[in-house]
């Protein structure tokens, strides 16, 4: 009995030593797990915490907007900053860029001054504007205009890249398109044909979306009041983008209308009520895509007709044949009927309703861009404003680029077309 019990307490000794053995595993094996679970937790922690870090230190170390006053060197343009700060550049910088301002650098002049294309030792293209000193601009409102269109942000709008200021002169430097201005592609009896219906739509599309953006999308309201063909530029693959803000007025809160004593625009593309009460709002802007359209359309400037025509306009002329059904015979030959045409029609449409005479009339940017994309039934256009003329004031226009004109016997100041 002694034996047979011996036995049986050593088997079970046994037993229980392997039970404690498979325990002892199974704990230490648990306890790896979890020392492994809490080092990649904590080295994933510690990883996202040094990227925070990082982020934080680059986000603190980047540049404000700043002025820095006549300081002395190249403060030249840097790509890796960010989108909205503005650079200022000192004079020496401007001059370097467009030796020394040099005829041969220059773009145009308009009624607000030179336009120069340069170049900074880092390589990179720019456009200089020498506003005029006529532009009547004081020194920290156009510190602070000129900030707040820096801002400005949307893939149909130049970018402002900065601007010098000395006692003398203001500037503004924007990126350089290498096509130039529209005006010398759709006014142009050879480029005319580089583009075709769908390229045209495009660009017409492109334009609508970015007077949208300053209209509805941006922080402020802003109005442009001088849209037209030479303000919008072309990059490399013909993408449209608006140009030139130095007429911009800026809406802020629930203002949905200004108006103005010093009505300054360009001719044939002047709402009604801006050039003759001085009145403006997001239609007047309306009223010059509506111009701006049509001459897409045509290839034919506004201001040609006037001085074409005995006593009518494109605009008048769009909507005579338009009200006899022969608007087809103004669309541009270049185009060699490649393009379909009930699509153009309805742009004709869109473009004579831009143009009518009552600003309520007159549909919205987001409007427009919703007929644009969609087939949908268009109101008929009442009758357009501005369909005759009863003078021909706008071949006096001084070589300064500014004139007067009588729009419906009313003396407006005008900018000659660049």
């Amino acid at each position: 009995m002694d034996a047979i019990t011996l036995a049986e307490n050593q088997k079970q000794s046994k037993g229980f030593l392997a039970k404690k053995g498979m325990m002892a595993i199974l704990v230490v094996g648990a306890t790896v797990i979890m020392i492994l679970l809490v080092s990649t937790f904590w080295f994933l922690r510690k990883k996202m915490k040094g990227r925070r870090r990082q982020n934080k230190m680059l986000y603190n170390s980047r540049p404000s907007v700043t002025w820095l006053q006549d300081s002395p060197g190249a403060k030249e343009h840097d790509e890796s900053r960010t989108n909205f700060e503005l650079q200022f550049f000192d004079l020496n910088t401007i001059a370097a860029a467009t030796n020394n301002f040099s005829s041969k650098n220059e773009l145009g002049c308009g009624g607000f001054g030179s336009v120069y294309k340069g170049q900074l030792s880092n390589g990179q293209e720019i456009v200089v504007k020498n506003l005029s000193k006529d532009s009547g601009q004081g020194k920290e409102e156009f510190k602070n205009e000129a900030t707040l269109i820096a801002k400005l942000q949307h893939v149909n709008l130049v970018r402002l890249l900065g601007c010098c200021i000395t006692e003398e002169e203001n500037m503004l430097v924007y990126e350089y398109l290498s096509n130039k201005s529209l005006d010398s592609f759709i006014f142009d009896e050879t480029k005319k044909s580089l583009l075709d219906w769908r390229k045209r739509f495009e660009i017409i599309v492109g334009i609508a979306r970015g007077i949208l953006y300053l209209h509805e999308d941006s922080r402020l309201r802003i109005i442009h009041r001088d849209l037209k063909a030479s303000n919008v530029l072309l990059d490399a693959k013909m993408f449209p983008k608006i140009s030139d803000f130095g007429l911009v007025r800026i809406f802020r809160g629930n203002q949905m209308e200004g108006n103005t004593n010093r009505v300054v625009g360009t001719y044939g593309y002047m709402s009604p009520e801006y050039a003759m009460e001085g009145l403006f709002s997001t239609k007047s802007d309306v009223y010059s895509f509506g111009v701006l359209l049509l001459e897409i359309i045509t290839g034919r400037k506004n201001s040609t007709y006037y001085r074409e025509g005995p006593s009518i306009s494109l605009v008048g002329n769009v909507w005579n044949l338009w009200e006899e059904g022969k608007a087809l015979d103004i669309i541009d030959p270049s185009l060699e009927k490649s393009y379909p045409t009930d699509e153009v029609l309805s742009h004709i449409q869109i473009g004579l309703l831009c143009v009518q005479e009552s600003v309520t009339d007159r549909p919205t940017m987001l409007t427009i861009i919703f007929m644009l994309g969609n087939n949908s039934t268009l109101p008929f256009p009442k009758r357009p404003a501005f369909i005759s003329k009863t003078t021909h004031k706008s071949e006096d226009l001084s070589s300064s680029g500014e004139g007067l004109l009588s729009v419906n016997n009313v003396t407006v100041t005008v900018l000659q077309p660049r």
